[in-house]
């Protein structure tokens, strides 16, 4: 911040009087220039911290929900793969095999008769 060189103004001549005046109002202006950036830093450290929060925060709602569902299906990878659909090609295969032990039931049938 800018001071006086003396504490007066009043010996000083004109000159001296609107270079004081200058320099002031070039401090003035720098010192709020100052305070400007100063409350834009602060403000984008505030964003920031609330923005760190707010991601630790979902962090540890992810964690407590998925130990939740780990608890809630309690579940072997067997039983996981029992429960799964099976694929078209298998289930293709399955209705065949079906297909060939009804066709040779009624051979037997046939056979017998």
């Amino acid at each position: 911040m800018f001071t006086f060189a003396c504490g007066s103004i009043e010996g000083l001549t004109l000159n001296q009087k609107r270079e004081t005046i200058t320099a002031l109002k070039k401090s003035i202006s720098m010192e709020v220039a100052q305070r400007r950036a100063n409350k834009v830093a602060e403000k984008e450290q505030k964003a920031f911290n609330a923005a760190m929060k707010r991601e630790v925060a979902i962090a540890r709602a992810q964690a407590r929900l998925q130990k939740l569902l780990d608890k809630a299906s309690p579940v072997g990878s067997k039983a996981i793969k029992a429960n799964k659909r099976a694929s078209a090609c298998t289930v293709i295969q399955q209705e065949a095999t079906e297909a060939n032990a009804i066709a040779l039931k009624f051979a037997a049938k046939k056979r017998s008769a």
